[in-house]
């Protein structure tokens, strides 16, 4: 299958926003320039005087060029920079910052900036640095797949290539090429102190007695910096100085240092413009039982039709071969210590525990030894990181075939993500089968689940293509680890991390991101039987894929990587078998209920979902929080008439509404009153004849002050009851639900000085209050 690509309205506003800086820049389609043709061996064709097209210098002075920013800045109602900001990478250059979310398409952004920049003014050089190979090799596999589309748009292509000290003859087409040039580098290629990494800076015999940093550095190069905020050591920024850059611009989610901001969609934007999955956790908790050492876990309430819920449960059971855990399911009365075939351990106190009730509404069963034990939760003597492991994957697959069920059918094919420390926890070459542990337990759980799918199923024409799915490959064949390989023994291995610097902890080995990345498009599609993905825990960055539905965090736990860095990977929208995303243009409202990741990890869910929101919360900080005349002076509102800034006497009507309805507190903070008569659609008629003719334009700039952070939701919560298409249809179902289906409201209105009177009244005649004796009483 092939990726297909949308010209989508946000990801244009961020190529004009960088665009528009230099508006009034006259076009020229390069400035020829004598490439150094160094000390030139014999048998090779000089470089004469124009054998080099190098960028031409930008024309606008500092105050051109700040006015322009300022419009742009006014549009996406951004703080207006009142000075151009440098950097030590380019002290006299433009800086600009462009904020986008994990997950909406920044390196396809500038891509298609580099490739409107060399539309509207001819600049044609430019330079991609990165802070790790790992987004290195996902940057160029975007350039790849990328490549048809813009050839559509523009007639025409870039010519990316990754820099490589031993292959320097690339620099001397990136200098003298006509078109669009880009050179891809990640920052240790130039800023290590390794052999290698110095050849940039060395006169190399092999580059004709030149210096490959001279040579890149008279191209006069655009440079952009990918996740800036992990290249920020001087020694970076020195180094990045060397490349003369004609400006800088930087991309990332979260910029540490701030220069000229010309565009922002952050966490918030993202989710509320549903352009990012939206979130669901499964967690596992662990608790202790009242008096027990019982192990249990229970996996989740089921409800179905025209009967009682019923307990999905794992307890462990006294078999012929020893102790077993098994999977049962319980109803309400369901005896343990009899399931249990007689362990003691649920006979606690001499007393068998027993399920005395099943509660779906809240997800939790109660215990006859007065436990409550939600869903999700894990208690015993016995709770191992091994147990946690067994379980998390346990819960993948079936979360995976809950979505898979879903979307089968709308020609979506459903990943999951395992994240792993170790290779040998999949591939184990010391076993026969090569089975690690955690693809042994995979293999041991998938099977019964997907039975117990399987036989769910209705044997009719709507679900026979998906039971086909299901039954047409080995589980040996369903999953698969994307690993460093071995060239000698072919093995799967761990392949080599960064110990030190701006990627440390991350995988610096090409092999793996090229086996993971070359089968992005093959993953996609229902022909290719790998379904269930185990990848190094260093993977984490430069490679997504949209079909990620479901990620199991089966590592241990490292506070030096944010949880939104985890769920990065799968945050994208989903592609059909067409390579169209599924996006609002294309399946309208039920953008998120298909855009949907589940991420199952080995923290209880309250304490995954806090820290999660702690770290979106803390990305917004740069947000305004509080309303002021000057917040809304200079802002840019959208009215019917078209584009209009909001002048000072419209920003004071704005501020004295809001104060005079008690929608704002004494310190400028949105309050729920204000939240309320929105949702509610009963928002005060304004007075004043400035604000009333544009007030349901203001609405988006009021709305931008407050920042409710969405809460993933608990993937275990919602319980579906199928509807019952036959019976629904029926004439005495409609006729019943056509008397039943009305909202009724119930008021009671009390006077309460008749209440209190009344009461008084009442009290006098009936409360008999008992005087105080003293009884003695005598016996043996």
């Amino acid at each position: 299958m092939k990726l297909q690509f949308k010209v989508q309205q946000y990801q244009t506003d961020s190529v004009n926003a960088v665009v528009d800086v230099f508006d009034g820049q006259p076009k020229y389609d390069g400035i020829s320039y004598r490439v150094d043709p160094g000390n030139v061996r014999s048998g090779m064709a000089p470089l004469y005087a124009d054998s080099g097209l190098r960028n031409a210098e930008i024309a606008l002075n500092d105050a051109q060029l700040l006015a322009n920013v300022q419009k742009v800045q006014r549009t996406g109602n951004l703080p207006l920079s009142t000075s151009l900001k440098g950097s030590k990478a380019a002290p006299h250059a433009p800086n600009l910052d462009v904020e986008m979310e994990t997950g909406t398409g920044k390196t396809y952004v500038y891509i298609k900036t580099i490739m409107e920049l060399h539309k509207r003014y001819g600049w044609s050089k430019y330079i991609i640095v990165v802070p790790s190979i790992a987004i290195r090799e996902g940057v160029k596999k975007t350039f790849d797949v990328t490549a048809d589309h813009f050839q559509q748009w523009y007639g025409t292509k870039p010519r990316s290539f990754i820099y490589n000290s031993s292959q320097l003859h690339e620099l001397e087409r990136f200098s003298s090429d006509a078109g669009v040039q880009v050179m891809i580098i990640n920052i240790q290629a130039f800023n290590a102190t390794g052999k290698d990494n110095r050849r940039i800076y060395d006169v190399l015999d092999d580059f004709q007695s030149r210096k490959p940093i001279d040579v890149i550095a008279a191209n006069r190069p655009i440079v952009i910096i990918d996740e800036p905020q992990k290249i920020g050591a001087e020694k970076s920024l020195k180094a990045l100085s060397n490349f003369n850059g004609l400006m800088m611009l930087r991309y990332s989610a979260t910029h540490k240092v701030e220069h000229t901001k010309v565009y922002r969609l952050d966490a918030l934007d993202a989710y509320n413009q549903k352009l990012v999955k939206k979130i669901a956790v499964r967690g596992i908790t662990v608790k202790g039982l009242a008096g027990s050492t019982a192990y249990l876990y229970l996996d989740a309430i089921e409800i179905s039709k025209g009967a009682l819920p019923r307990a999905r449960m794992e307890i462990e059971v006294q078999t012929k071969t020893g102790i077993k855990r098994q999977v049962k399911r319980v109803e309400k009365g369901t005896n343990l210590h009899d399931l249990s075939n007689g362990l003691e351990a649920y006979r606690p106190d001499g007393k068998s525990l027993v399920v005395v009730d099943i509660d779906a509404n809240r997800d939790i069963i109660e215990l006859s030894n007065g436990d409550i034990v939600f869903a999700g939760q894990l208690a015993g003597r016995d709770v191992t990181e091994d147990t946690k492991r067994r379980i998390q994957i346990r819960e993948v697959i079936r979360a995976h075939l809950d979505k898979e069920r879903e979307l089968f059918s709308q020609g979506i094919k459903v990943l999951s993500l395992f994240f792993i420390d170790e290779v040998a926890k999949y591939r184990d070459y010391l076993q026969k089968d090569t089975l690690g542990e955690y693809a042994r337990i995979f293999e041991e759980e998938y099977a019964p689940i997907r039975d117990e799918v399987l036989g769910e199923l209705a044997v009719d024409d709507a679900t026979a293509a998906y039971q086909t799915y299901l039954r047409r490959d080995p589980i040996r064949k369903i999953h698969e680890g994307y690993f460093s390989i071995d060239k000698r023994t072919k093995h799967q291995v761990n392949g080599k991390v960064s110990g030190r610097g701006d990627d440390k902890g991350e995988s610096i080995d090409t092999d793996a991101y090229d086996l993971i990345l070359k089968n992005k498009e093959r993953l996609l599609s229902f022909d290719e039987p790998v379904r269930f993905i185990f990848s190094h825990s260093a993977l984490r960055e430069g490679w997504d894929n949209p079909n990620v539905f479901v990620m199991g965090m089966l590592k241990k736990s490292n506070n030096t990587v944010s949880r939104r860095q985890e769920i990065g990977r799968g945050l994208r929208l989903a592609v059909d078998q067409r390579g169209e995303r599924m996006d609002e243009a294309t399946v309208g409202a039920r953008v998120q209920d298909i855009n949907e990741l589940t991420v199952v990890t080995d923290e209880s869910y309250t304490d995954f979902v806090d820290g999660l929101q702690k770290e979106i919360s803390e990305s917004l900080a740069a947000r305004p929080r509080k309303a002021s005349v000057s917040y809304f002076k200079g802002k840019t509102i959208q009215t019917s008439t078209g584009e209009s800034v909001v002048e000072e006497h419209l920003a004071r009507a704005i501020y004295n509404y809001l104060t005079r309805n008690d929608y704002i507190d004494d310190d400028g903070h949105i309050t729920t009153a204000y939240k309320d008569a929105k949702i509610e659609g009963a928002l005060a008629v304004p007075t004043s004849d400035v604000l009333r003719p544009v007030v349901d334009f203001i609405w988006p700039l009021v709305d931008s002050l407050y920042i409710d952070v969405p809460k993933p939701g608990d993937d275990r919560k919602p319980k579906k009851i199928p509807l019952n298409e036959a019976n629904f249809g029926r004439k005495e179902f409609q006729i019943l639900w056509g008397r039943i289906n009305h909202k009724a409201v119930y008021e009671v209105a009390f006077d309460s000085s008749e209440l209190i009177r009344k009461a008084i009244s009442h009290m006098d005649k009936h409360l008999n209050v008992a005087s105080m004796q003293y009884v003695v009483q005598a016996g043996e």
